[in-house]
């Protein structure tokens, strides 16, 4: 069986605080996936998070956003490649 890889990006919405960014690559860096892109937006107390994940194993994708969907102060998660 031939292993798949795809392009993903993950938005994430949360509250706004000063230890989110390294609780969200946690998800990445546990698996040893380094993001191509990773960009933040803080307004009124809420971050708008993007993170690129390039040529990622495709069964990973769900688990990842699952991942991110559990840490402290996430308020939502949408996948997409």
């Amino acid at each position: 069986m031939t292993a798949v890889f795809v392009d993903q990006t993950y938005e994430v919405h949360a509250e706004a605080s000063p230890g989110l960014l390294p609780r969200l690559m946690q998800a990445f860096a546990k698996r040893n996936l380094t993001p191509a892109a990773v960009t933040a937006r803080c307004e009124a107390g809420e971050m708008r998070v993007a993170v690129v994940v390039q040529a990622m194993p495709a069964e990973m994708t769900a688990v990842v956003a699952g991942n991110l969907g559990q840490v402290i102060g996430v308020l939502a998660v949408q996948s997409r490649p």
